[in-house]
């Protein structure tokens, strides 16, 4: 299934904006678009919500149909166990994480944190993935997912992330293909920096840009595999409010249609 994150939303409900959409907003949004997973995705108000306000969230995805996730950062078994017990209150049935420094730190180690919550979630029916990303190598990534040889844990796939590890998409992409159980989907491009002194690294519309999708699709096979493909976005702040998130709602479009046009 294709869906969008609050990352595809980042500049419309940031405090930048001066009327920032409420997450009630953007499950609106994301249902008037035709998408069909919401991803709530490192967005702090989440963790200080109540029950009823979890309650009023998963009604409004219900009514809408849509299918939530959320996602968050370390692997420390309190935390994990927290956001199982949000996911539980969503509704949701998957969770992103990211293993952190901190985490990496450690003496616990990253696996036995991993194997002490992943039988709760198991039992919970929820999956877990861990993100691709520059803190990490790919190939320690996936040599912990293998170690912890757990089916309720898998690995969410983003290339761009593993660049400025000065690792190449596509490697990353054949390393995570067998672990993959949830896609982030952006495409990215390098521009010289003003004075052409370096290079920035940012966003661009699907298929624009570096990502190589065709092999991500060939690779990970994500509807084959019930995989869901959730949309963000890399945006520079365009100079105010009111064009960056002009920019912002046409890439989502254009990524969308971009999204269905390839995989039909």
């Amino acid at each position: 299934m294709i869906g969008l994150s609050t990352y595809a939303y980042f500049w419309q409900w940031s405090e930048r904006n001066p009327e920032p959409l409420s997450l009630t907003d953007m499950l609106h949004d994301t249902a008037s678009l035709g998408a069909d997973v919401f991803q709530i995705c490192d967005y702090p108000p989440l963790e200080a919500m109540d029950e009823g306000e979890f309650a009023r969230i998963r009604a409004t995805a219900r009514d809408l149909g849509l299918i939530l996730e959320v996602g968050t950062r370390g692997v420390a078994p309190d935390h994990l166990r927290r956001f199982l017990d949000i996911a539980a209150h969503l509704g949701a049935t998957f969770v992103r994480s990211m293993i952190t420094p901190q985490d990496l730190h450690s003496e616990a180690g990253v696996p036995a944190m991993l194997t002490d919550v992943l039988p709760e979630y198991a039992e919970r029916g929820v999956e877990l993935g861990l993100e691709t990303y520059e803190q990490l190598s790919t190939r320690a990534l996936v040599d912990i997912v293998e170690s912890v040889d757990d089916p309720a844990l898998g690995i969410v796939l983003d290339p761009a992330n593993c660049v400025a590890r000065l690792e190449h998409p596509s490697d990353v992409v054949e390393m995570t293909a067998p672990h993959v159980n949830n896609l982030h989907v952006k495409d990215f491009v390098f521009g010289r920096s003003e004075g052409w002194v370096g290079f920035t690294l940012t966003g661009c519309p699907l298929g624009e840009g570096l990502l190589d999708h065709d092999l991500v699709l060939d690779r990970v096979r994500p509807e084959r595999r019930g995989i869901n493909q959730v949309i963000e976005h890399w945006l520079p702040w365009a100079g105010d409010a009111t064009e960056t998130t002009r920019i912002e709602r046409q890439w989502t479009r254009h990524n969308l249609d971009r999204l269905r046009s390839t995989n039909s």
